[in-house]
């Protein structure tokens, strides 16, 4: 009997092991990589729209470098290959902080408390597709899909 586990099946046997979704998630991951890069050197360097944000939230400036030195890290271990998912999981964890950031004030709901939401459905799907390691793990097909 042949076993047709997500584990054992191809990479190419989930609809997801060409080079164009490989590509996709590359891409994606590269956009939201920079955008959190971005995020992490802002708070870093204290631009004018962190010390403005962290008044609105309520916030002391003074923990604006030591989020920008914690995101810089969960997006390095993002960004490379061998601790990927360690990172994605990482960087969920600071995006629903800032998501609760977002609640804690009454944000607007779709522009600023879902923000953080849109940018984790991205990282993970940037992973996803580049990823054959996460696609093993969470197969999109169901055991009637199997060939």
């Amino acid at each position: 009997m042949i076993d047709t586990s997500p584990i054992a099946r191809p990479a190419s046997a989930d609809g997801f092991g060409s080079a164009r979704y490989r590509r996709a998630g590359l891409v994606l991951t590269g956009a939201i990589g920079l955008f959190l890069l971005f995020d992490a050197v802002i708070h870093l360097l204290r631009l004018p729209v962190v010390t403005d944000s962290f008044a609105a939230l309520g916030y002391p400036i003074g923990v604006a470098r030591g989020l920008g030195l914690l995101e810089l890290v969960c997006v390095a271990l993002y960004l490379l290959p061998r601790t990927s998912v360690l990172g994605a999981v990482l960087l969920t964890g600071y995006l629903g902080g800032a998501m609760s950031a977002q609640l804690r004030v009454d944000a607007p709901l779709v522009s600023a408390q879902l923000f953080p939401v849109y940018v984790g459905i991205a990282l993970w799907a940037g992973l996803f597709l580049r990823d054959v390691r996460l696609r093993r793990l969470l197969p999109l097909r169901t055991r009637t899909d199997a060939p």
